[in-house]
């Protein structure tokens, strides 16, 4: 007979097993445990260091925002100056612009003013011109004479400064006036003729402002005859280089005008119709 199957070994081989697998898990457990153990050991000094940290960097942080906030307020600040500076220079341009307005209208005022003055003194010479020519000429020469030498003189620029005349055209005025051109026929009437010019005409040292006189060569060229038919001999009345008879269409009229000088060279000859001139006209007096 047989005997029967020994299961007692069996047995002890698989509970041996089992407690090992209990040792085990007993074990992972124990690991499981100490991990997380850890794991919030360490999230703790995690905490306190973030903690630290953000303790440690607060005040650095304020004092950035503090910078911040005053920079903006500065550049608001900077701003509103520069508004007021620019409406403060509008306002002085404006006022640029004023005073050059009422500068330029003062100048005008005053210009115009100066001309009023310049007129008034024009008339005043005028007028004492006229009483010096009244009193030595009263009773003696007509209105408008001046009386020197036993002949009365006429002056057209005292009558007007405005007024010229070609030379044929001067002769009639003084023939209407009862009287002819000039005739100098000695030195004491050529001073005399001078220094009233010097003294009449604003600017007497001009050919352009000079006067007729009764000197031509019209009849033959470089033969000087007063209108009473006497040759003109005497040279030195002539300005430098005159006549010279080089103005188109011939020179064949005398005109004078002061010298400063030389007041004894006052002589130029001029084109008789072309040009336009004061004129001297001479009477005998009463």
């Amino acid at each position: 007979m047989d005997d029967p199957p020994r299961r007692t070994n069996n047995y002890k081989n698989g509970g041996s097993t089992n407690l090992k697998y209990r040792l085990l898990l007993l074990g992972l457990g124990l690991l499981n445990v100490v991990l997380l153990i850890s794991a919030a050991v360490i999230g703790i000094n995690c905490t306190k260091i973030k903690q630290g940290s953000l303790h440690y960097q607060h005040p650095a942080a304020v004092q950035l925002l503090t910078e911040l906030r005053d920079l903006f307020n500065n550049h608001s600040d900077m701003f509103m100056a520069e508004e007021d500076a620019n409406r403060a220079l509008e306002t002085t341009v404006k006022n640029h612009a004023m005073l050059q307005d009422q500068l330029k209208q003062k100048n005008f005022i005053n210009d115009g003013y100066l001309k009023q003055l310049e007129d008034l003194q024009t008339e005043r010479t005028t007028l004492s011109n006229n009483i010096s020519s009244l009193e030595s000429s009263c009773g003696k020469c007509p209105l408008g004479f001046i009386y020197f030498n036993s002949s009365c003189y006429f002056f057209s620029y005292s009558e007007s400064s405005t007024v010229k005349m070609n030379w044929h055209n001067s002769r009639a005025d003084c023939i209407n006036r009862g009287s002819d051109l000039v005739v100098i026929d000695s030195p004491e009437e050529q001073a005399f003729v001078s220094n009233s010019i010097r003294r009449i005409i604003t600017d007497p040292t001009s050919w352009e402002t000079g006067s007729w006189v009764g000197l031509t060569d019209m009849d033959i060229e470089g033969d000087w005859v007063w209108i009473n038919n006497v040759t003109e001999v005497e040279t030195r009345y002539w300005e430098d280089g005159e006549p010279n008879n080089r103005g188109s269409g011939g020179e064949d009229c005398a005109s004078v005008h002061h010298s400063p000088s030389n007041p004894w060279k006052t002589r130029n000859d001029v084109n008789c119709r072309k040009h336009k001139l004061y004129w001297i006209c001479e009477k005998m007096a009463r």
